[in-house]
């Protein structure tokens, strides 16, 4: 009778640890990755007055007075004022950085960019579809095996020349590690080497990395003023 019950008791210990083992995995997959999962659309949504205002803030008023805005609801972005200049200004949520980003379900982050008409036909097409799908519940993998395809079909066009962005916001936040960066000029092209603009190296003042399954370079280039004028202390 000893016996069983000195088994039971061994066997119940072990269930213990291996919930103990288990919690603390998912408490350490936690801390790597605070956000592991989508958090309530609620979340990612703004007063649509404030986003309309935080996606001009993307550049000088002499830009983002004519340029269409969008905004983000339940199920997409849709056009919120009419344009005139042929520029977009939109506020991106976490999800349009890289699937392996910490930061990619991050509620937080608000993203204000205004791109020029050639951004606004290849590059934020691509805005635009991860937005869909993760709003209509894709994983992370399934949205990129879906962006990836639309690319490889030409569904989604490449990155049209001179496609670029203003992103001088002093109200953006990239994600928690950076938090509010500097006011920086954004360029899209279709998988080129950083190298050709001499980015990442010694001095030099370009930062440039790709997205290889998106066919993406970017290039990221900081300025001295945001879109109000002042300097960039």
């Amino acid at each position: 009778m000893r016996k069983k019950r000195v088994g039971a008791i061994a066997v119940k210990s072990f269930a213990l640890l291996v919930v103990l083992a288990t919690a603390y995995q998912a408490m350490a997959q936690d801390a790597t990755t605070p956000y592991p999962n989508k958090a309530p659309i609620e979340q990612y949504l703004m007063d649509r007055t404030a986003e309309i205002a935080m996606a001009r803030s993307a550049a000088p008023e002499s830009i983002s007075r004519d340029a269409e805005v969008l905004v983000l609801g339940r199920h997409g972005f849709k056009t919120a004022v009419k344009g005139k200049n042929g520029f977009v200004c939109i506020v991106e949520r976490s999800w349009t950085s890289a699937p392996d980003n910490p930061d990619f379900w991050n509620p937080k982050v608000r993203a204000p960019m205004c791109l020029n008409a050639a951004g606004a036909r290849s590059y934020l097409l691509r805005t635009i579809k991860r937005t869909d799908l993760v709003l209509a519940g894709r994983t992370k993998a399934q949205m990129v095996d879906a962006i990836a395809a639309a690319i490889d079909k030409k569904e989604l066009p490449a990155m049209e020349p001179g496609a670029m962005c203003y992103m001088l916001s002093k109200q953006g936040y990239g994600n928690d590690s950076v938090g509010h960066w500097h006011p920086h000029l954004m360029f899209f092209y279709s998988h080129t080497d950083p190298a050709t603009w001499g980015a990442g190296l010694p001095d030099s003042p370009i930062l440039g990395f790709n997205e290889t399954w998106e066919h993406l370079t970017i290039f990221a280039v900081p300025v001295q003023r945001w879109s109000d004028g002042t300097e960039d202390r």
